[in-house]
Protein backbone atom coordinates (compact mmCIF):
# COMPACT_ATOMS: atom_id res chain seq x y z
CA UNK A 1 0.00 0.00 0.00
CA UNK A 2 1.40 3.26 -0.83
CA UNK A 3 1.00 6.55 0.89
CA UNK A 4 1.13 10.32 0.17
CA UNK A 5 0.80 14.02 1.05
CA UNK A 6 -2.02 13.89 3.40
CA UNK A 7 -2.66 9.75 3.56
CA UNK A 8 0.62 9.82 5.44
CA UNK A 9 -0.26 8.70 8.95
CA UNK A 10 1.14 10.75 12.33
CA UNK A 11 2.53 7.88 13.95
CA UNK A 12 3.66 4.60 12.72
CA UNK A 13 2.17 1.25 12.43
CA UNK A 14 5.02 0.39 14.88
CA UNK A 15 4.47 2.50 17.40
CA UNK A 16 0.42 2.66 17.64
CA UNK A 17 1.19 -1.47 18.34
CA UNK A 18 3.48 -0.82 21.23
CA UNK A 19 1.52 2.46 22.58
CA UNK A 20 0.27 1.24 25.96
CA UNK A 21 -2.84 2.64 26.18
CA UNK A 22 -5.61 1.51 23.35
CA UNK A 23 -8.91 1.06 23.32
CA UNK A 24 -10.39 -2.58 22.38
CA UNK A 25 -12.67 -1.54 19.39
CA UNK A 26 -10.33 -3.00 17.62
CA UNK A 27 -11.31 -6.24 18.85
CA UNK A 28 -14.50 -5.96 17.00
CA UNK A 29 -13.67 -4.77 13.66
CA UNK A 30 -13.18 -6.30 10.37
CA UNK A 31 -9.41 -6.99 10.09
CA UNK A 32 -9.66 -8.73 13.29
CA UNK A 33 -12.62 -10.74 12.08
CA UNK A 34 -10.74 -11.75 9.37
CA UNK A 35 -7.96 -13.13 11.82
CA UNK A 36 -11.13 -14.79 13.45
CA UNK A 37 -12.57 -16.36 10.86
CA UNK A 38 -8.98 -17.64 9.52
CA UNK A 39 -8.43 -19.48 13.06
CA UNK A 40 -12.16 -21.21 12.91
CA UNK A 41 -11.16 -22.90 9.55
CA UNK A 42 -7.80 -24.29 10.23
CA UNK A 43 -8.93 -25.38 13.84
CA UNK A 44 -11.48 -27.17 11.71
CA UNK A 45 -9.10 -28.46 9.46
CA UNK A 46 -7.05 -29.80 11.96
CA UNK A 47 -9.45 -31.45 14.28
CA UNK A 48 -11.57 -33.13 11.03
CA UNK A 49 -8.64 -33.82 8.76
CA UNK A 50 -8.33 -37.10 9.68
CA UNK A 51 -11.80 -37.81 10.32
CA UNK A 52 -12.70 -40.60 7.27
CA UNK A 53 -16.29 -41.21 5.68
CA UNK A 54 -18.56 -39.34 7.65
CA UNK A 55 -22.68 -38.36 7.43
CA UNK A 56 -24.29 -35.41 8.33
CA UNK A 57 -27.34 -36.01 10.28
CA UNK A 58 -30.12 -32.98 10.89
CA UNK A 59 -33.01 -32.51 12.63
CA UNK A 60 -34.55 -30.18 15.15
CA UNK A 61 -33.11 -29.09 18.04
CA UNK A 62 -36.53 -28.94 19.79
CA UNK A 63 -37.56 -32.57 19.17
CA UNK A 64 -37.78 -34.39 23.04
CA UNK A 65 -36.77 -37.41 23.94
CA UNK A 66 -39.88 -39.18 23.83
CA UNK A 67 -40.67 -38.15 20.26
CA UNK A 68 -40.61 -40.98 17.77
CA UNK A 69 -38.17 -38.45 15.56
CA UNK A 70 -35.69 -38.84 18.13
CA UNK A 71 -35.55 -42.61 18.19
CA UNK A 72 -35.54 -42.36 14.37
CA UNK A 73 -32.33 -40.54 14.92
CA UNK A 74 -30.59 -43.14 17.17
CA UNK A 75 -31.80 -45.51 14.67
CA UNK A 76 -30.30 -44.02 11.99
CA UNK A 77 -26.53 -42.95 13.58
CA UNK A 78 -26.48 -46.62 14.85
CA UNK A 79 -27.01 -47.82 11.29
CA UNK A 80 -24.51 -45.41 9.90
CA UNK A 81 -21.89 -46.52 11.92
CA UNK A 82 -22.65 -50.04 11.18
CA UNK A 83 -21.82 -48.89 7.34
CA UNK A 84 -18.65 -47.50 8.05
CA UNK A 85 -19.39 -43.94 8.91
CA UNK A 86 -18.89 -41.42 11.75
CA UNK A 87 -21.82 -39.28 12.78
CA UNK A 88 -21.69 -35.57 12.55
CA UNK A 89 -24.28 -32.99 13.37
CA UNK A 90 -24.99 -29.92 15.22
CA UNK A 91 -23.70 -30.83 18.55
CA UNK A 92 -26.79 -29.57 19.87
CA UNK A 93 -29.98 -31.81 22.02
CA UNK A 94 -32.96 -32.73 20.52
CA UNK A 95 -32.41 -35.04 17.59
CA UNK A 96 -28.33 -34.06 17.29
CA UNK A 97 -28.27 -35.37 20.04
CA UNK A 98 -30.02 -38.27 19.48
CA UNK A 99 -27.93 -39.10 16.52
CA UNK A 100 -25.05 -38.55 18.67
CA UNK A 101 -26.29 -40.88 21.02
CA UNK A 102 -26.99 -43.31 18.52
CA UNK A 103 -23.40 -43.19 16.89
CA UNK A 104 -21.38 -43.33 20.54
CA UNK A 105 -23.88 -46.44 21.58
CA UNK A 106 -22.36 -48.06 18.28
CA UNK A 107 -18.95 -47.86 19.52
CA UNK A 108 -18.74 -44.94 17.04
CA UNK A 109 -17.41 -41.69 15.87
CA UNK A 110 -19.80 -38.97 16.97
CA UNK A 111 -18.47 -35.58 15.99
CA UNK A 112 -20.55 -32.17 16.63
CA UNK A 113 -20.06 -28.73 14.89
CA UNK A 114 -21.74 -26.18 17.09
CA UNK A 115 -22.28 -22.37 16.65
CA UNK A 116 -22.30 -19.55 18.91
CA UNK A 117 -26.27 -18.46 19.33
CA UNK A 118 -27.72 -15.19 21.22
CA UNK A 119 -29.59 -18.28 23.32
CA UNK A 120 -27.48 -20.97 25.63
CA UNK A 121 -27.21 -24.83 23.53
CA UNK A 122 -23.97 -25.85 24.24
CA UNK A 123 -22.69 -29.23 23.27
CA UNK A 124 -24.65 -32.34 23.95
CA UNK A 125 -22.97 -35.02 26.28
CA UNK A 126 -23.12 -37.43 23.63
CA UNK A 127 -20.33 -35.83 21.50
CA UNK A 128 -16.69 -37.07 21.35
CA UNK A 129 -15.06 -34.55 19.61
CA UNK A 130 -16.84 -31.49 19.54
CA UNK A 131 -15.78 -27.46 17.95
CA UNK A 132 -18.20 -24.58 18.28
CA UNK A 133 -18.06 -21.59 15.26
CA UNK A 134 -18.52 -18.36 15.92
CA UNK A 135 -19.62 -18.18 12.04
CA UNK A 136 -21.76 -19.84 10.10
CA UNK A 137 -20.10 -20.21 6.72
CA UNK A 138 -17.44 -21.62 8.53
CA UNK A 139 -19.56 -24.22 9.92
CA UNK A 140 -21.01 -25.12 6.94
CA UNK A 141 -17.94 -25.61 5.00
CA UNK A 142 -16.77 -28.42 8.01
CA UNK A 143 -20.18 -29.96 6.90
CA UNK A 144 -19.84 -30.25 3.31
CA UNK A 145 -16.19 -30.30 3.27
CA UNK A 146 -15.73 -33.68 5.82
CA UNK A 147 -18.75 -35.55 5.36
CA UNK A 148 -19.90 -37.38 2.25
CA UNK A 149 -23.37 -37.08 2.46
CA UNK A 150 -26.49 -35.52 4.34
CA UNK A 151 -29.08 -37.21 6.35
CA UNK A 152 -32.19 -34.41 7.12
CA UNK A 153 -34.82 -35.90 9.45
CA UNK A 154 -38.04 -33.27 10.65
CA UNK A 155 -36.76 -30.02 11.78
CA UNK A 156 -36.80 -25.93 11.63
CA UNK A 157 -34.91 -22.98 10.17
CA UNK A 158 -31.39 -24.83 10.49
CA UNK A 159 -32.03 -27.41 9.11
CA UNK A 160 -33.85 -25.82 6.01
CA UNK A 161 -30.93 -23.69 5.74
CA UNK A 162 -28.12 -26.25 5.55
CA UNK A 163 -30.72 -28.61 3.46
CA UNK A 164 -31.32 -25.96 0.60
CA UNK A 165 -27.78 -25.16 0.94
CA UNK A 166 -26.13 -28.44 -0.07
CA UNK A 167 -28.77 -28.56 -2.85
CA UNK A 168 -27.35 -25.64 -4.47
CA UNK A 169 -23.98 -26.59 -4.39
CA UNK A 170 -24.88 -30.19 -5.53
CA UNK A 171 -26.69 -28.74 -8.57
CA UNK A 172 -23.95 -26.03 -9.26
CA UNK A 173 -21.37 -29.16 -8.77
CA UNK A 174 -19.57 -27.25 -6.36
CA UNK A 175 -19.64 -30.04 -4.66
CA UNK A 176 -20.11 -33.81 -6.00
CA UNK A 177 -20.46 -37.28 -4.48
CA UNK A 178 -23.10 -36.14 -2.03
CA UNK A 179 -26.28 -37.76 -1.53
CA UNK A 180 -28.77 -36.16 0.40
CA UNK A 181 -31.93 -38.31 1.74
CA UNK A 182 -34.83 -36.65 3.90
CA UNK A 183 -36.49 -38.44 5.86
CA UNK A 184 -40.02 -38.45 7.33
CA UNK A 185 -42.78 -38.26 3.89
CA UNK A 186 -45.51 -36.94 5.82
CA UNK A 187 -43.08 -34.15 7.28
CA UNK A 188 -41.08 -33.38 3.53
CA UNK A 189 -43.90 -34.39 1.45
CA UNK A 190 -45.83 -30.99 1.37
CA UNK A 191 -42.42 -29.07 0.80
CA UNK A 192 -40.89 -31.98 -2.52
CA UNK A 193 -45.29 -31.46 -3.97
CA UNK A 194 -44.65 -27.75 -3.54
CA UNK A 195 -41.25 -27.97 -5.33
CA UNK A 196 -42.63 -30.40 -8.31
CA UNK A 197 -46.42 -28.02 -8.52
CA UNK A 198 -44.47 -24.56 -8.26
CA UNK A 199 -40.89 -23.98 -9.04
CA UNK A 200 -40.68 -27.65 -11.69
CA UNK A 201 -43.75 -25.97 -13.07
CA UNK A 202 -42.51 -22.37 -13.32
CA UNK A 203 -39.63 -23.76 -14.55
CA UNK A 204 -37.12 -22.56 -12.01
CA UNK A 205 -36.26 -25.98 -11.53
CA UNK A 206 -35.47 -28.94 -13.80
CA UNK A 207 -36.94 -32.35 -13.40
CA UNK A 208 -33.46 -34.12 -12.25
CA UNK A 209 -32.99 -31.32 -9.76
CA UNK A 210 -35.98 -33.04 -7.91
CA UNK A 211 -33.98 -36.18 -8.28
CA UNK A 212 -31.88 -34.95 -5.48
CA UNK A 213 -34.12 -34.95 -2.90
CA UNK A 214 -35.17 -38.42 -2.27
CA UNK A 215 -37.70 -39.20 0.52
CA UNK A 216 -37.67 -42.34 2.67
CA UNK A 217 -39.90 -43.45 6.02
CA UNK A 218 -37.42 -45.01 7.71
CA UNK A 219 -34.02 -45.52 9.41
CA UNK A 220 -32.92 -48.28 6.96
CA UNK A 221 -34.56 -46.94 3.88
CA UNK A 222 -32.47 -43.62 4.83
CA UNK A 223 -29.13 -45.27 5.32
CA UNK A 224 -29.46 -47.32 2.11
CA UNK A 225 -30.12 -44.37 0.40
CA UNK A 226 -27.10 -42.89 0.93
CA UNK A 227 -25.14 -45.76 0.34
CA UNK A 228 -26.58 -46.12 -2.92
CA UNK A 229 -26.39 -42.68 -3.39
CA UNK A 230 -22.40 -42.70 -3.33
CA UNK A 231 -22.14 -45.63 -4.81
CA UNK A 232 -23.93 -44.30 -7.99
CA UNK A 233 -21.88 -40.92 -7.68
CA UNK A 234 -18.65 -43.03 -7.39
CA UNK A 235 -19.57 -44.77 -10.87
CA UNK A 236 -20.66 -41.86 -12.45
CA UNK A 237 -17.23 -40.62 -11.48
CA UNK A 238 -14.97 -43.30 -12.80
CA UNK A 239 -16.99 -43.76 -15.81
CA UNK A 240 -16.57 -39.70 -16.60
CA UNK A 241 -12.15 -40.65 -15.50
CA UNK A 242 -11.92 -43.61 -17.97
CA UNK A 243 -13.59 -41.35 -20.69
CA UNK A 244 -11.52 -38.52 -19.92
CA UNK A 245 -8.46 -41.43 -20.30
CA UNK A 246 -9.86 -42.65 -23.48
CA UNK A 247 -10.10 -39.45 -24.89
CA UNK A 248 -6.60 -37.86 -23.84
CA UNK A 249 -5.07 -41.32 -25.58
CA UNK A 250 -7.45 -41.07 -28.09
CA UNK A 251 -5.16 -40.66 -31.71
CA UNK A 252 -4.90 -37.31 -33.77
Amino acid sequence: MLLRRGRIPRETTDARLLAPEQDIDWLHQDPWRVMRIQAEFVEGFGALADLGPAISVFGSARIRKDDPEYALAEDVARRLVDAGFAVVTGGGPGAMEAANKGAVEAQGVSVGLGIELPFEQGMNKWVDLGINFRYFFARKTMFLKYTQGFVVLPGGFGTMDELFEALTLVQTQKVSSFPIVLVGSDYWGGLVDWLRGTMLERGTISEPDLGLLPVVDTAEEAVNAVVHGMEELFREAEAQAAAADDAGGAPE
